[in-house]
Order: structure tokens, then sequence, then C-alpha cells
């Protein structure tokens, strides 16, 4: 999963990196308001972190911006203002949570993983497809109730198809969304049909009921 943390303070930005990058996400930054701009406008994201208070610009004008693109990124706002003004106005303008600053940084995780699920789950603790179930808070999957191990990559993978079952999916969206942004300096995606290759043959053994088609010259769709 994927968060994009806007926040000129660097220090905080650093700390709250440092922290979800262990817990296994890929995080990318923003410390003003054109480089946040340009990375929403360019990327999607599982969940935004988003400063009011940026150097050249509002964060409220930037919630403003994910909505008139019709992004589907939560958003949780991080501010040291803690008025009712600013929580109302937030949430109103469609943000997902308001935390004010300073934070626990457990408390940030706990959110960011109840923002993504009512994203994307619709509220429920797992997604499930056939006879595939996957946990993303504890980052497990069964198949007929049994257990099957993937790493970090394939289980990202799977969870990216998961929440867009028969949806084609370009293999640049694969890429961005599982490998992280700087994946456009890579000198080809090949390497995405080696990962759904070693995911699929997993999927097989275990008897899943899902399976991964290629759409030539797109990219792949979970059916």
């Amino acid at each position: 999963m994927k968060i994009l943390i806007i926040e000129d303070e660097p220090t905080l930005l650093a700390t709250v990196k440092h922290f979800l990058e262990n817990e296994k996400y890929i995080v990318e930054t923003a410390n003003n308001y054109r480089l946040a701009l340009e990375r929403i406008g360019t990327y999607d994201y599982d969940c935004i972190l988003l400063d009011i208070m940026l150097p050249d610009g509002s964060g409220i004008d930037l919630l403003k911006e994910i909505k008139a693109l019709s992004k589907k990124d939560a958003v949780i706002i991080l501010s040291a203002k803690d008025s009712v003004e600013d929580k109302v106005l937030g949430l109103d303008l469609g943000a997902d949570d308001y935390l004010a600053k300073p934070f626990s940084l457990m408390e940030l995780h706990s959110r960011i993983k109840s923002a993504i699920r009512r994203n994307n789950q619709k509220g429920e603790s797992s997604v499930v497809f056939k006879n595939v179930a996957l946990f993303p808070d504890e980052r497990k999957v069964f198949v007929d109730s049994i257990e099957l191990l993937l790493n970090r990559k394939e289980f990202d993978l799977l969870y990216y198809f998961m929440i867009r079952p028969e949806r084609i999916l370009q293999k640049t969206s694969l890429a961005e969304s599982v490998w992280g942004d700087y994946i456009d300096q890579a000198d080809s995606l090949d390497f995405i049909y080696s990962q759904i290759k070693n995911l699929r043959r997993k999927l097989k053994e275990s008897h899943a009921e899902i399976d991964f088609q290629a759409v030539y010259g797109i990219g792949y769709k979970l059916v």
C-alpha cells in the first residue's frame, strides 16, 4: 500500500516516513504545495496525510483539488490547528479523518488502517473474492481457510487486484502502486510478469478459484 505524506516540517516528515516504511508501506513525500499538487495529479495513493499549513499554499485547497480530480485516495488531515471549524471544513470537503498534532505514531497508524479499510473495503476487515480472503491489517491471505504464505510484494500485488476484481489494470499503474513512483526509472516492466507468474503458481497450488488474465498490450485483470 502506498502513502503520500504532505508535510513541511522536516523532522516530523522524516519520523513519520521512517515509521510507516517500517510498517511495510511504500511512502512518498512532498514538503510544499507545488510538489504535492504534482504528485496528486500524477499518481494514486491508498492514503494521503495532509498538513493544512504549507509554505506556499493551503492543505484545504489541496483537498479541494483532490476532490475536483475525482481521486479515490483516502485523506487524513494532520494539523496543529485543532479548532472545530478546521475539522468541520476538512471533513465537509471530503477528508476521511482529522488528527491534531502532536499525535502518537501508533494512533496515526490505526487511523490510516481504518481510513483505507473504509475506502477500499466498505468497512470490512477483509477482502474476499471467490474462495480467497485477504486481511490487510494482519497482512495474511487464506484460501479455503488455509493460510497462503506470500512475500511482501506478492501480498501487495494481490491486494491491489482484489480490491479491483474483474478490472483491467495497466502495468504502469501496478508498478507505481506496488513498487513506488521511482519505477519510472526502470528499463522495463518485465519484472511484473515474473511477479504475477510466481503469485499465479502459489494460487494454483493452493487451489484458489481466482487467476490473473493477461490483456495484450495493456496489463492484467483478476478473474
